[in-house]
């Protein structure tokens, strides 16, 4: 079958389809021939069985002319080196020297990476925010792209139908997703404007403090590495979706959810009362799920720790995170800091001193309740 020039069939472009998938198969090979597509990237989409995403590619990569790294860079006023070392800190791959792969989108973004430099941020900050960014969005672009594809499978149809539909969802869907990420983004920064004070010392000095007193709370799913053996991934993937939803409500502010690592929720806060309200919170909102959803458990401890690119580093991280492990399922259990810092009411029980891989000296620890039951 030759088309426009082209023999699909030589090519290999159609080999295997009958019928209206074959016809669906050279209906979109025309449409992206007629787009720009060069047939040697149709012979590798068509390979790699990727076709029905060429359409999306061309939407997210922009028209117009392709430059090298070295192109972006000039444009930009950046040296080439910052521009690659800008790219890694975002978790992005780097083209070869001299690849035209590059277009207008990537000159505007590094042009605002030198308008931050020009504004005084120096280049660690600079490649650290990039880091934090670069890992949640990059978490994101996953998450709505598998939620979009699973919605367009629904509604069934060709190959082309949903390379046709799906390069629709990104055109009309992407300028939307970036309001509310800005939205999101600024919601978060008045929170931590209205939590996180920068001191008279730290303006005396010019500079922000270091490690700062800091409480922290790990809860983790009780027997998940069990359940990963015995359920679907499907299953297993829900329960730690609703474990993160758990801890969403859990750390209302001054608390705040640091980070979900698999089974595992960590939580912060600079107010210990608040934080054991939360881990305690946590512990109750899994007993109440009832049903197949495990027990939680949460340990808690208090001390220095250090932030930086939005997590924390320190002590009382890997103190939290070895005292989960010891926990009871169902309950929370703190070190002594964590019992000799918060001002309310709990009920306390001694659980001895225990010697904690990777933490110096013998750990005082207690389990912690509710002074009396919620309601």
């Amino acid at each position: 079958m030759r088309r426009g020039g082209v023999d699909f069939d030589g090519e290999g472009l159609v080999g295997g389809l009958e019928g209206a998938a074959r016809e669906a198969r050279v209906a979109l090979l025309e449409q992206l021939l007629a787009d720009g597509v060069p047939l040697d990237e149709l012979r590798r989409a068509v390979a790699e069985d990727r076709l029905v995403l060429l359409p999306v590619e061309r939407e997210l990569e922009g028209r117009g002319e392709r430059l090298t790294a070295a192109e972006v860079a000039e444009r930009a006023a950046l040296e080439p080196e910052l521009f690659e070392r800008i790219g890694r800190s975002l978790g992005l791959a780097l083209a070869e020297p001299g690849e035209r792969v590059y277009g207008e989108l990537d000159v505007e973004a590094a042009r605002a990476v030198k308008r931050f430099m020009d504004a005084g941020f120096d280049e660690r900050s600079i490649l650290e925010v990039n880091r934090a960014m670069g890992q949640a969005l990059s978490q994101l672009a996953r998450t709505v792209a598998e939620a979009t594809t699973r919605l367009l499978l629904r509604e069934g149809g060709t190959e082309r139908d949903m390379a046709l539909r799906l390069a629709a969802a990104q055109r009309e869907l992407f300028p939307v997703l970036g309001s509310v990420m800005e939205y999101v983004l600024r919601r978060h920064q008045l929170e931590l404007a209205r939590q996180e004070a920068v001191t008279a010392a730290e303006i005396a000095e010019g500079r922000l403090a270091g490690a700062r007193r800091t409480a922290v709370a790990f809860a983790d799913l009780v027997g998940f590495t069990r359940l990963g053996e015995e359920l679907p991934p499907e299953e297993v993937g829900t329960l730690a979706e609703r474990l993160n939803d758990l801890a969403l409500e859990a750390a209302t502010p001054p608390v705040r959810l640091v980070k979900m690592i698999g089974d595992a929720a960590m939580l912060a806060s600079h107010d210990p009362d608040a934080l054991l309200e939360a881990a305690l919170a946590l512990v109750e909102r899994g007993e109440e799920e009832g049903g197949d959803f495990p027990q939680l458990r949460a340990g808690v401890a208090y001390g220095e720790a250090l932030a930086r690119a939005g997590d924390l580093y320190g002590r009382p991280v890997n103190l939290a995170s070895r005292v989960t492990a010891i926990a009871r399922p169902g309950s929370v259990l703190a070190t002594a800091e964590v019992r000799e810092s918060v001002r309310g009411e709990y009920a306390w029980s001694a659980a001895g001193r225990r010697r904690i891989k990777g933490v110096r000296g013998a750990v005082s620890l207690h389990r912690v309740r509710r002074a009396s039951p919620r309601g």
